[in-house]
């Protein structure tokens, strides 16, 4: 009889290895790797097992095959349905995670009402709180008639067992995955092989009876979600929940969409009523103001197809002799201001080697569009020259190494929504002055000529 072979899995991770270790050898965690039963006994035979044969044969389908599109069901909101690519799809499955408190489960508790509204079956089952809790949230949102099914369960057994009675629901949110529990592996909920195999049964419930399963997932302290990678690579979508308790605005952004682009993001705001879309999301992160302000710029920002204003502010503070200056970023990557002002100083002439400078984007909204350098930069010589930027300006970007100015993608979606909320001209790159717009460009070849032109020199 061959000895049983012992797996240690590591909860960080998910590697496995057969010997315990203070020290997870792939990601370097000290103290997490756990032993997991279901090894099984492993005899030479099986390891040289030939899989050749004996299995059952399936049908190959050729790629220009006629096959129809999967339909989609309307969530009732908008902005989760331009996440999702127009709606969740029968008999996929949806990973969502985000910080604690940053709406998930209110969010899709307001989806689930509104389908089940509009005539579809929909099933919570909640790990975390018991039923009537949720009921209690369900009528602090107005939502208290909607005919939604709700359970508290944590067992993926008596869950899958239940929906498998009579018509499987239309829509099913597990709230959250964390807390599913498989009798057919020992562990708590929560580790690695919880987590894997819970997730796995659900999964597969979806692909035969076509619910469109979504599963709620915690996030570590850096922001990722907790439990195995493999569960990333299982779900067919996996969305973010995105925003800061202090800010008002919640961005919901696609990760991974094997059924649509990852390219859209849904904006929200919390209010006392729950998650309220926005439509014009601009409105959140532009600051009221009727005069020029030294140091702030408005940049017409891309989230996939759709535009956003924000509002990049910088403040420049010079320092005695000797002092060593700071350099402080919010919303932007420092790497990339390290860079702008380095050939402000290289190609333009302008030093802040004695300065302290600091750049936030306002409404704490983070910008990685490549953009922003032209915006980050007028806003720097502002700040540095106390001279404001004109306050009916936008101004987007590319900035090179050589000082040359880059065109950059989408130029007309961004002039356009420049044009739509009353701004009246822009500085951009020279290659996009041919653009048809309302506004009036004015454009640069040269980084040395934009800060010329913001200075009134030549």
């Amino acid at each position: 009889m061959a000895k049983p072979q012992k797996r240690y899995v590591c909860q960080s991770c998910g590697s496995v290895s057969h010997r315990w270790a203070g020290q997870c050898a792939d990601c370097s965690e000290w103290n997490t790797l756990v032993e997991e039963a279901g090894g099984g006994n492993v005899t030479p035979f099986q390891a040289k097992h030939n899989l050749q044969s004996g299995g059952r044969s399936f049908q190959l389908v050729g790629l220009d095959a006629e096959i129809a599109l999967p339909e989609r069901m309307a969530s009732g909101i908008a902005e989760l349905d331009r996440a999702l690519g127009g709606g969740f799809v029968e008999g996929s499955a949806t990973l969502i995670g985000g910080d604690p408190g940053i709406g998930k489960s209110t969010l899709l508790l307001q989806a689930a009402a509104k389908m089940a509204l509009a005539g579809l079956s929909v099933a919570y089952v909640s790990g975390e709180e018991a039923a009537d809790q949720v009921r209690l949230r369900a009528r602090r949102l107005g939502l208290g008639n909607a005919p939604v099914q709700l359970a508290a369960a944590t067992s993926t057994r008596d869950i899958l067992t239940t929906l498998g009675q009579g018509n499987p629901p239309a829509l099913l949110v597990i709230d959250s995955i964390q807390t599913m529990h498989s009798d057919l592996i020992e562990g708590a909920p929560g580790t690695v092989s919880q987590v894997r195999a819970s997730a796995q049964e659900l999964i597969r419930f979806a692909k035969e009876r076509g619910t469109a399963v979504v599963l709620v997932g915690h996030v570590t302290k850096d922001g990722s979600i907790a439990g195995p990678r493999v569960l990333e690579h299982m779900v067919d979508t996996v969305l973010s929940f995105e925003g800061e308790r202090s800010h008002q605005y919640r961005i919901l952004r696609a990760i991974k969409n094997r059924f649509g682009g990852t390219d859209e993001i849904g904006v929200f705001a919390m209010v006392a009523e729950g998650l309220a879309e926005i439509a014009n999301p601009s409105a959140l992160f532009l600051t009221q103001r009727d005069e020029s302000v030294t140091g702030t710029t408005v940049f017409p920002a891309l989230e996939g197809t759709r535009p956003v204003l924000v509002e990049i502010q910088a403040l420049v503070v010079r320092l005695a002799s000797g002092a060593t200056p700071r350099r402080a970023v919010v919303g932007w990557d420092a790497g990339r201001l390290a860079m702008v002002l380095a050939v402000l100083e290289a190609r333009c002439g302008l030093s802040f080697s004695t300065s302290e400078v600091y750049l936030n984007i306002a409404g704490g909204y983070r910008v990685q569009d490549p953009a922003a350098d032209l915006a980050v930069a007028a806003a720097l010589v502002s700040a540095l020259s106390e001279r404001p930027v004109p306050v009916d300006a936008v101004a987007f970007g590319e900035i090179a190494l050589s000082g040359e100015l880059r065109p950059v993608a989408h130029g007309a979606l961004r002039l356009k929504e420049a044009g739509k909320l009353g701004f009246e001209r822009a500085l951009v790159p020279s290659a996009l002055v041919g653009e048809k717009t309302s506004l009036s460009l004015t454009g640069f070849r040269t980084l040395g000529a934009f800060v010329d032109h913001m200075l009134g020199r030549g």
